[in-house]
């Protein structure tokens, strides 16, 4: 039941995900700055660290399925996030291994998840000629400001949700 819960989490921020522009001042929204939010993939990156054991890996399999929901409702292109949220995931737990499970080590690889996944999605995009933005320009004007914005969001959804994974995720490996 409790794995239900993280699902719903994630419906639930990917539906607040395509609202999070119109929260934003409009000064900062029509800036030169671009800022992508990754709600659902902090969560997943939270879930990944403390929830997933060595041989678990739902984080992974809620990243493939949110992946492409996000594909179907906000990009034109099937599988690109489905494929790099599933792919950061599966890095991100990896790395979780060698690195302690408190806020610095999860900012750390939440930070790089969010350059992972960000970079990952720029480099396929330019491949199939959707963006052409020069590397210089994608490193200033997108990815910083999408590594700031999220690390807010995360700043924010870490106290609220950390405590609460680490319960469903004794409850299920007790069980």
């Amino acid at each position: 039941m409790k794995r239900y819960y993280i699902a719903l989490i994630c419906l639930l921020l990917l539906v607040m995900q395509g609202m999070a522009m119109s929260l934003l001042p409009s000064k900062l929204v029509y800036s030169n700055l671009l800022m992508t939010p990754h709600w659902v993939l902090l969560f997943l990156l939270i879930v990944a660290i403390f929830f997933d054991r060595d041989k678990t890996y739902f984080a992974v399999w809620y990243g493939m399925a949110f992946g492409l929901l996000l594909d179907i409702v906000y990009t034109g292109i099937l599988g690109v996030y489905m494929v790099t949220y599933g792919l950061v995931i599966y890095v991100i737990h990896g790395i979780n291994k060698t690195i302690h499970s408190n806020f610095i080590g999860a900012s750390l690889l939440v930070i790089l998840g969010i350059i992972l996944s960000d970079t990952l999605l720029y480099v396929i995009y330019s491949f199939v000629q959707i963006t052409s933005m020069p590397w210089g320009t994608y490193l200033i004007l997108r990815l910083l400001p999408t590594v700031a914005a999220n690390m807010i969001f995360f700043i924010i959804l870490y106290p609220v949700v950390k405590d609460r994974v680490k319960q469903w995720s004794e409850v299920i490996n007790n069980a």
